[in-house]
């Protein structure tokens, strides 16, 4: 980015599905990860951090556990501890992912796990991505009944981003579930408020109602299906869905 002729790194935060870490298999708790994929993954991050962009990351714990996989007569707020905690492992596989290929990765958790993590610090996070590191989020916002939709939009207006990038399994946003209405059709781009009167899954109704007050005018939702298409979007390519106020 370009203001008065100085160049500005882009700073942005790259949402990653649980489930899209293991894209090439049947996952379970057992065999939460697809680490040929992840390698790539990191690969491409490590290469954009190298062209210049501040990446911060939030990954999905989806692969490994899902609140609502929870037994009969299971604690909803145990159900989501659970999840969290998925979310700190897949952080710290895609962090030892990214360190192999030379750019260093931290990784900051809502709560400060002693010898695995550092609790989130915003000024911390902010001088890690200056110096060219990768800062992964983890344990969502430490609080049940939250998803990593909301952490999301919370860490990126913490960390001041230019664009928030969702890259999921899916490759956009559609007028209806494409698995079950061969109708359904890909949006290029929707309204926060749209998405939410339309009753779109995208995002949580409490991620959009921090969106709207935001001055993040627009995420950016595509498919992990290919890893190169998070390069791709980042270099301006309209892939998938634009979500914008």
């Amino acid at each position: 980015i370009i203001y008065g002729g100085i160049f500005m790194k882009k700073r942005v935060l790259i949402k990653l599905s649980g489930e899209a870490l293991a894209l090439h298999q049947e996952h379970s708790i057992q065999q939460p990860y697809d680490f040929h994929h992840i390698n790539t993954i990191a690969r491409i991050i490590a290469s954009a951090c190298k062209k210049g962009y501040q990446i911060c990351l939030v990954i999905g714990g989806g692969n490994i556990w899902r609140g609502r996989q929870a037994g009969s007569g299971m604690n909803a707020v145990i159900a989501d501890q659970m999840g969290m905690l998925s979310t700190m492992l897949n952080c710290l596989c895609m962090a030892d992912a990214i360190r192999q290929q030379g750019v260093e990765a931290v990784v900051q958790s809502a709560y400060a796990l002693q010898s695995f993590t550092d609790e989130f610090d915003m000024s911390e996070a902010n001088a890690a991505l200056d110096s060219g590191k990768v800062v992964l989020f983890a344990l969502g916002l430490g609080h049940p009944f939250f998803t990593t939709d909301t952490t999301v939009v919370v860490r990126a207006r913490q960390m001041q981003v230019d664009e928030i990038l969702m890259a999921k399994n899916i490759d956009g946003v559609y007028t209806a579930d494409p698995n079950v209405d061969a109708s359904a059709r890909l949006l290029e781009d929707i309204s926060y408020q749209d998405a939410l009167r339309m009753g779109l899954k995208v995002m949580d109704a409490s991620a959009f109602s921090i969106l709207h007050e935001s001055d993040i005018k627009a995420v950016r939702l595509f498919s992990l299906k290919d890893p190169y298409n998070i390069l791709r979007v980042l270099e301006g390519e309209k892939l998938g869905t634009l979500l914008h106020s």
